[in-house]
């Protein structure tokens, strides 16, 4: 298959260029580097450093003309969404508009999107479906949601297939603190520093986290499987922040002291937890990393790579 991924010099996009890689894929990258490194991007991938809501993106489209499209770039800070809602909008949004054109003139044989439990808005505390009520909290919520309907009805008009995934909070190895799952990294730098780790709220709201390899494997599968649904990428576990923390004390060697308590934050949700059982069924994924597991080979990347020991860790997801 010939395979383009945007955001792909990203967190999550670069462990799925790596794996379609390993998988025998050609495949094409674009993106403008504005959160992601170009240190990351596969050498055998043919990189574009582009911005999705720029013209280029149709002469790249013309000139590559990938079969497959797997879109993970975008802007994935609550609190820069709810600071610049324009600039959310305009990448989230409007870029994958201009992308979904350049799919319908190019003749794209499947479109795969990265979406968020953040669609989901508040919830009870419960495993949630994908039939559950959709009503974000935030701009970034609203911003990633729309565009699942765009989506749909370019299916719907000009016959071009599609998968949605619905992400919990994802983490892992080349992480920042930036976006959903940050609070990972954040604990794991700063504790590393050996700095006071911050909690938001009384740190018993609940976050499902998911390791980013098995959100890769999850995109893989998807290219053949899953046509034209919504699908849930999660565990199925919901972990308090403050059972985070206790887990990350766990590993041994961290000293990470006594959390500091401040007040809540505008858009963050209180409870995440998402069912995989349509995951499983239709696209024959289940994770293979539990939280401890993933901890432990987060914590050896950060431990080793010395640009993310002096990461930014002002921003908690």
């Amino acid at each position: 298959m010939r395979v383009m991924v945007t955001g792909g010099a990203g967190f999550i996009g670069s462990h799925i260029v790596d794996l379609l890689i390993t998988e025998g894929h050609e495949v094409i990258v674009v993106d403008n580097l504005s959160t992601g490194n170009k240190e990351f991007v596969n050498n055998r991938a043919t990189f574009y450093v582009a911005n999705i809501c720029s013209p280029q993106l149709e002469g790249i489209f013309s000139k590559e003309k990938p079969e497959y499209v797997i879109h993970q770039a975008a802007q994935v800070d609550v609190a820069k969404s709810i600071q610049d809602p324009v600039f959310d909008a305009q990448t989230n949004i409007l870029g994958t508009i201009r992308l979904l054109e350049c799919c319908r003139k190019f003749n794209v044989r499947k479109i795969v999107y990265a979406s968020s439990c953040a669609a989901y808005g508040e919830t009870d505390d419960r495993s949630i479906k994908e039939s559950s009520m959709t009503e974000p909290i935030s701009y970034y919520g609203i911003s990633k949601h729309t565009p699942e309907r765009y989506i749909q009805l370019y299916s719907q008009f000009y016959k071009l297939p599609f998968t949605i995934l619905r992400y919990a909070n994802v983490y892992g190895p080349r992480h920042t603190p930036k976006g959903e799952g940050g609070v990972v990294a954040i604990f794991l730098q700063k504790a590393l520093k050996g700095e006071q780790l911050t909690i938001y709220g009384n740190g018993e709201q609940t976050r499902d986290f998911v390791f980013v390899k098995d959100v890769a494997a999850a995109n893989l599968l998807a290219l053949g499987k899953g046509n034209n649904e919504i699908i849930n990428i999660g565990l199925n576990q919901k972990t308090s922040i403050n059972q985070l923390f206790g887990v990350i004390s766990s590993l041994g060697e961290i000293p990470l002291g006594v959390p500091v308590y401040l007040p809540a934050r505008n858009g963050d949700i209180l409870y995440s937890q998402l069912n995989n059982t349509k995951a499983l069924q239709l696209l024959g994924w289940k994770p293979r990393y539990d939280l401890l597991s993933g901890l432990k080979e987060t914590k050896q990347f950060y431990e080793t790579e010395e640009s993310f020991k002096a990461g930014d860790t002002d921003e908690q997801k």
